[in-house]
């Protein structure tokens, strides 16, 4: 199941466990935000809001406040002496959905536990094999000019 959200004037398409990257929100990290604003909820039997879903709300975990690139604004009018310089980072809020919910479900009030994935095993060595060989060095081009 996937829903279409709108947050900060902007869309975006999430199902359980996307991470999007939105513009900041109020909430601390660790926290769950709910998102009201759901426009389309697809999967088996999907839904279309007009313009939103009565009932229908995602919810989201707050991972992290981030800040984007750095924008520069460089003004200069020719022949004056005078020339402008501002930059500005914007500020941006890394959710991670948790749930999609419908018919007026509340969403929990703690985020879901992690399930911890395991390291991957490495490779072990049995010692049979060699080391690679070094490969040999290309040889340097022939030098142009006159022959003695």
């Amino acid at each position: 199941m996937f829903a279409v959200i709108k947050a900060g004037g902007k869309q975006y398409r999430v199902a359980a466990e996307d991470v999007i990257r939105i513009d900041r929100v109020t909430a601390e990290p660790g926290q769950v935000v709910e998102f009201g604003e759901v426009l389309l909820l697809g999967g088996d039997a999907p839904q279309v809001g007009t313009p939103t879903i009565a009932g229908a709300t995602v919810a989201g975990e707050v991972l992290q406040h981030t800040r984007g690139d750095k924008v520069i604004a460089f003004k200069k009018r020719r022949r004056k002496n005078s020339r402008r310089k501002r930059g500005s980072r914007h500020e941006f809020s890394m959710i991670r959905i948790t749930e999609i919910l419908t018919d007026g479900a509340k969403p929990a009030k703690e985020p879901p536990p992690r399930p911890q994935r395991e390291p991957k095993a490495k490779p072990q060595d049995d010692g049979g094999d060699e080391p690679k060989a070094a490969k040999p060095r290309a040889k340097k081009p022939a030098t142009k000019g006159k022959k003695k």
